[in-house]
């Protein structure tokens, strides 16, 4: 009997660790507006690299000289490999030009299509969540 329990509550706990990435997950158009395309030029303020999305942050200076902090994602660390980058391809300080799309809430985030490295000139895309290509 004990052992049957046993079982069952271990199946219990297999079930909610598989299903907890899914319902973590969101889709592109719950959080972004496709029709609303961002160009932002900023200087990198923060790189968290992991799963499932990178993000990465930006100060970014608007036409007055007052500086605002936004929040880019960007596609998961794997995918972003696959488009060349690694963890280390832009660094807290770099500037950076981004092509994204506005958050639909209004607040000062884009999920990011590409990045563009101001000092070199190279362009990455962002494995961006959207399915279509820019």
């Amino acid at each position: 009997m004990r052992n049957s329990a046993f079982r069952w509550m271990m199946l219990g706990f297999g079930v909610l660790l598989a299903v907890a990435p899914a319902m973590a997950h969101h889709s592109f158009a719950a959080e972004y507006d496709s029709k609303k395309p961002v160009t932002l030029k900023g200087i990198v303020t923060k790189v968290d690299w992991m799963n499932p999305h990178v993000y990465f942050y930006l100060d970014v200076k608007d036409e007055q000289g007052n500086v605002t902090n936004w929040a880019l994602e960007m596609g998961p660390p794997t995918l972003l490999a696959k488009a060349g980058w690694n963890r280390n391809t832009m660094k807290v300080g770099d500037e950076v030009i981004v092509q994204g799309i506005l958050a639909k809430d209004g607040a000062k985030q884009a999920n990011a299509r590409s990045v563009t490295m101001a000092a070199t000139g190279q362009k990455l895309g962002a494995a961006s969540s959207q399915e279509t290509t820019p």
